[in-house]
C-alpha cells in the first residue's frame, strides 16, 4: 500500500501473529484478560496502547483470540472508551503542534503544505467516522481555521 500524500511506497502495515489461535504459552483466561484491559482502560490507556502492554508485559500476542473481540469492543462495552477515536485525536494534536510551529515560526513555507495535508486528513477521517456512526461529536472537533494561504502569499512578497 502506497503513502497518501507522497511518491514512496511505505510499509502496509505491522507484523501480526501468523496463528489466528491462542498461542499454548498463553495462561490467561478470558476473564483475566478482560480484567487487565479493564484496569488499563481505566488508567487513561488507549485500544492500541493497552495491545503493547499486553504483548510486552503480559506475553499476549493478540487479545481478539482469547476474547473473541477486540481491545476496543471491551473498553466499549464497559464504558471506558475515548469519545474521539484513537486516530483521530493523534491527527489532532499532530496538527494542533504544527499550528503553534507555524505560529512561532512564520516563514516557514513548507510545513504549510504539510498542515494543509494534515487536515485534509482529519476531514476525509472525521467524514468516515460520521457516517458510520462512531463520531457524534464532530462539530466539537473542528479545529481553529487560520487563513495560512494569506500568511503564505505575505511571505513570498503577493499582495
Amino acid at each position: 500500500m502506497t503513502r497518501l500524500h507522497s511518491d514512496k511506497k511505505g510499509k502496509s502495515h505491522s507484523v501480526r501473529p501468523t496463528s489466528k489461535r491462542v498461542p499454548s504459552w498463553v495462561t490467561y483466561s478470558q476473564d483475566e484478560v478482560i480484567a487487565l484491559i479493564v484496569g488499563f482502560g481505566k488508567e487513561g490507556l488507549s485500544p492500541s496502547e493497552i495491545g503493547l502492554r499486553l504483548r510486552d508485559e503480559y506475553s499476549i500476542p493478540l487479545a481478539k483470540p482469547i476474547l473473541g473481540k477486540s481491545v476496543a469492543s471491551v473498553l466499549r462495552e464497559n464504558k471506558l472508551l475515548q469519545p474521539v477515536p484513537e486516530d483521530l485525536s493523534r491527527l489532532l494534536q499532530r496538527a494542533k503542534a504544527l499550528q503553534e510551529h507555524l505560529r512561532r515560526n512564520k516563514g516557514d513555507r513548507k510545513n504549510v503544505r504539510s498542515l494543509e495535508l494534515q487536515e485534509a486528513k482529519r476531514h476525509r477521517l472525521t467524514k468516515h467516522y460520521k457516517s458510520a456512526g462512531l463520531l457524534s461529536l464532530a462539530g466539537n472537533i473542528q479545529l481553529k481555521s487560520h487563513n495560512w494561504h494569506k500568511d503564505r502569499r505575505q511571505c513570498d512578497g503577493e499582495a
